[in-house]
């Protein structure tokens, strides 16, 4: 599981839009990757209106950010257009990213036991190591304590 001073797992995934982002391609900038379960649900929404409302705060503080779910490219397409996101959207449909970061996991939910994302999210440094780790995040106040950990990095 990678934790706190470990070097972020890499990755090369799609994004909406149809470019392919890598993690080796953002060296020297800090980066933030929030996991979330799937497109076009109320707690991703909220989350990810909120990451794209501070996206400038971000930049201004010297960070990406990327939001990633195993939805296909064509939903995240039609989850930025419907919510007007800006916000860069990664799809990790085999899964291997979030096997590699540890956020693929048995969940419950009313009274059934099935296999998905948990909420979480990696502040990455300029270096390559993770910062930072919130997992079962809860969307209420994240992106701000996010913005707060990456101007203090």
């Amino acid at each position: 599981m990678p934790d706190v001073s470990d070097t972020a797992p890499d990755f090369s995934l799609p994004r909406d839009g149809g470019d392919t982002v890598s993690l080796s391609d953002l060296k020297g900038q800090k980066v933030v990757l929030f996991f979330y379960p799937r497109d076009d649900t109320s707690g991703c929404t909220k989350e990810s209106i909120g990451f794209s409302e501070a996206l400038q705060d971000f930049a201004d503080a010297g960070a990406a950010v990327y939001g990633i779910s195993k939805d296909s490219v064509k939903s995240h397409d039609k989850f930025v257009a419907k919510r007007e996101l800006t916000v860069p959207l990664l799809s990790d449909e085999n899964g291997s990213m979030s096997e590699d970061y540890d956020v693929w996991k048995e969940k419950k939910m009313y009274g059934k036991t099935y296999m998905g994302i948990e909420r979480s999210t990696f502040l990455i440094d300029a270096e390559g190591k993770i910062a930072k780790v919130w997992r079962k995040v809860k969307v209420p106040g994240h992106v701000d304590e996010v913005l707060e950990a990456v101007k203090a990095l």
